[in-house]
């Protein structure tokens, strides 16, 4: 049996959320760049690569509450 769908606040609302949690991040990480910029080249690339991929942990649990509702 197939439901209705019914669209939801939750969906735009996580959207324009997640651009401006990015957006926060993305500005953070670049104010450290000049720190960041004094260091070994090698501590660099690792602190970039952490930053960068760091921002994705809490995105499943988020993504999840945009569809369902629940956080879980």
């Amino acid at each position: 049996m197939k439901q209705d769908y019914r669209p939801t606040w939750r969906k735009p609302v996580g959207i324009l959320a997640l651009v401006l949690a990015l957006m926060i991040y993305a500005f953070g990480v670049a104010a450290l760049s000049e720190i960041i910029g004094q260091w070994h080249v090698l501590l660099q690339t690792l602190a970039y690569i952490v930053l960068g991929t760091v921002w994705l942990l809490p995105l499943r649990r988020f993504l999840i509450w945009m569809e369902t509702g629940r956080w879980g």
